[in-house]
């Protein structure tokens, strides 16, 4: 079976006589790579380029069996358990498949399996009193940890009751923003603080991921589509720029006309 080669093949690289980097690698120092890994993976969906996915998943397996197999050597755990508890938890989340449980679409689908979450936390978490935000990892991406902080907080209703409401709240936190930025916009001799301007940026970034979550919209998915968009028009103002030297000399305002034009360039392209 070539899962069982592929963790055989990683405790040969972790043994004495292995790869000296892979037996040098701890929890900390692979954690970037499983970073790096899982965006590899979202580029190849987002390409639909189905056989760099594969290529790319195989690099994630990697960074499972790597955990794993260091997990192992510590006595912590092996494989073999990390499988039984995932096999246990899709059986125990999933009631209306292997329990009778009903559940006729996928929004009760959803309910069940946040009740069992919950549940399972909540019986984790007894002796602890702990809050119920401790479970959302602080070492995610902030992007996607404000998304989780938010869905959490809604589910005691803690939220906005629309969308309509964070689009106020974006304007009160850019207004905010620009009263921490005033002194230096009217040239009044008084330090800014930039601690207090990250903040206020925060506040607005925050805000923004929650509006994304009432829209139902990966904010993540939204940035890079519109990474993704700014190489395209900003590749096509270099052409029309004509040289690297044209643009890099070009003044503010000659660069807002090539951005225009490129722009138009690219809708007579259909792009």
């Amino acid at each position: 079976m070539a899962v069982a080669e592929a963790i055989a093949i990683m405790a040969r690289l972790r043994s004495p006589d292995g790869c000296p980097w892979d037996r040098e690698q701890t929890f900390d120092s692979i954690k970037k790579h499983t970073l790096e890994e899982t965006y590899e993976v979202f580029d190849a969906i987002e390409r639909r380029a189905w056989p760099d996915l594969k290529d790319e998943l195989g690099d994630l397996l990697l960074q499972v069996l790597f955990y794993a197999q260091m997990a192992s050597e510590a006595g912590y755990f092996t494989i073999e358990d990390v499988a039984t508890n995932l096999n246990a938890k899709l059986i125990r989340r999933h009631p209306h498949i292997f329990a009778g449980v009903e559940a006729n679409d996928s929004d009760a689908v959803l309910r069940n399996w946040e009740q069992i979450k919950r549940a399972e936390k909540e019986s984790a978490a007894t002796a602890r009193g702990v809050s119920m935000l401790d479970d959302v990892p602080r070492s995610m991406p902030a992007m996607l940890e404000a998304g989780k902080l938010g869905s959490r907080a809604a589910k005691v209703g803690f939220d906005w009751p629309d969308a309509e409401g964070l689009f106020d709240k974006l304007q009160e936190e850019i207004g905010e923003l620009r009263a921490e930025l005033a002194p230096a916009k009217l040239d009044i001799e008084e330090s800014i603080s930039q601690a207090a301007v990250e903040a206020e940026l925060g506040d607005l970034l925050f805000t923004a991921v929650n509006l994304a979550r009432h829209l139902k919209l990966d904010p993540e998915s939204a940035l890079r589509a519109a990474n993704a968009k700014f190489r395209v028009r900003f590749a096509a103002m270099e052409t029309v720029a004509g040289s690297r030297e044209a643009l890099e000399s070009a003044t503010p305002a000659e660069l807002e006309e090539l951005w225009s034009e490129a722009k138009r360039t690219l809708r007579k392209g259909g792009r």
